[in-house]
């Protein structure tokens, strides 16, 4: 009977691991699933989940951004925004410092892959048990130390690598991984489960996930930002722990400027608002070493601006710098990106899609009964168990516009 109901439990719980991998899924909502029926209640909540645009509403936002990017910012001054980026963020942590953005609370919820998966090594697993793993969670993205069993039927890898009769990839990526942590201690060598989050500010994401990761001490966070001023801010924090986070200043458009780690061997790679802020043209080289630092299997997790948030057409005429690229009157940018794009931009970077969604919602302010459409585009985007330097290099036709 204990084996029985093992299993059933088990079956359940990859179950939610298939669905919150799946493309095109919506994330849940942080107070349910708010889904507005009777437009007469509109202003009974902040938010409505899941809306769909009329008509009418996309061609009064498409006639906005039109208006808004008529007239665009003279090239000498584009220069100065791009030349002077990390200027103009360490200035606005220095003005705001760690009040502008609330703690990033709902990011378990969104990206649960941020923690590794709580089950037991397969040598304590029954064979059943092992089998129904191995049947249920083909493709779908795990933190089980037995990732290497999962299937590769839907990978987007080029490379004509196959598993063997196991049923097993090689083992080479694990060799190269040991082979790269003999070579010098590092920040988090001994960890066994790592992430990275890029673009980290003041620690909005750092220190919930640090709070989730303290009794897991296996686990390592790496976390920067070209903006010294937002590094101080976190490493001042009370709940700061060099012991399991190590935050240090980089600009992740520098090919020159190294990591404190090896590449390969990150197990999640989390990119949050944060590349609408680079420049449109450097973003594909960003994504592409960005795609080298993980493991095979390891999970890259985005989330950003969408094309037509409310946002975007706030934007006032002489702030645009190109198409649906802007600067805010302290010098940040911001960009604003459509599903299609993001497919191209991390599939061309050689890793497969698990998930790439338009999260649509509706920000309602009661008070001034104003009604304001936000959108984000939200992905998940794993790197194949076989994968190579020329990964990176895949060509592909994209069902996407």
């Amino acid at each position: 009977m204990n084996v029985i109901w093992r299993r059933y439990i088990c079956n359940v719980r990859l179950r939610k691991v298939l669905h919150r991998c799946q493309s095109g899924n919506h994330p849940v909502a942080p107070l349910g699933s708010r889904i507005l029926t009777d437009p007469a209640k509109v202003f009974e909540h902040n938010m409505w989940d899941h809306m769909q645009w009329s008509k009418e509403e996309e061609a009064d936002a498409r006639k906005k951004v039109e208006e808004n990017s008529a007239v665009q910012v003279i090239q000498e001054e584009q220069v100065k925004y791009e030349s002077e980026a990390s200027k103009y963020w360490d200035t606005f942590y220095k003005i705001h410092k760690n009040k502008f953005f609330k703690n990033r609370n709902w990011l378990l919820r969104e990206f649960p892959e941020i923690l590794p998966v709580e089950i037991k090594t397969e040598e304590k697993m029954g064979e059943p048990l092992r089998d129904l793993i191995e049947t249920n969670a083909a493709n779908c993205f795990s933190r089980m130390p037995e990732v290497k069993n999962h299937d590769e039927k839907s990978s987007g890898s080029s490379d004509g690598q196959s598993k063997g009769e196991s049923g097993r990839p090689s083992l080479d990526s694990e060799e190269h991984e040991k082979r790269l942590l003999k070579t010098e201690l590092f920040p988090g060598s001994s960890a066994t489960f790592r992430i990275l989050e890029v673009g980290c500010g003041a620690g909005n994401s750092v220190f919930p996930i640090l709070n989730i990761l303290q009794n897991t001490p296996e686990s390592f966070l790496y976390c920067c930002d070209f903006a010294p001023g937002a590094l101080e801010l976190i490493k001042s924090h009370s709940s700061y722990r060099a012991a399991q986070c190590s935050a240090f200043v980089h600009d992740v458009c520098d090919d020159g400027s190294p990591y404190p780690f090896p590449e390969g061997i990150l197990d999640v790679v989390l990119l949050v608002f944060v590349l609408s802020s680079i420049q449109p043209d450097r973003m594909q080289g960003v994504v592409n070493r960005l795609s080298k630092l993980l493991k095979p299997g390891g999970m890259l997790l985005f989330r950003d601006y969408g094309r037509y948030d409310n946002t975007q057409l706030r934007f006032k005429k002489g702030h645009c710098l190109s198409e649906n690229f802007y600067v805010r009157g302290d010098g940040t940018r911001a960009y604003f990106f459509t599903k299609g794009e993001v497919h191209r931009m991390f599939c061309k970077a050689g890793l497969d899609e698990k998930q790439n969604l338009v999260d649509h919602r509706l920000q309602v302010n009661r008070k001034k009964q104003v009604k304001m459409h936000r959108v984000w585009v939200q992905g998940k985007f794993q790197k194949p168990l076989h994968w190579t330097q020329n990964s990176s290099k895949l060509t592909f036709s994209s069902p996407f516009s």
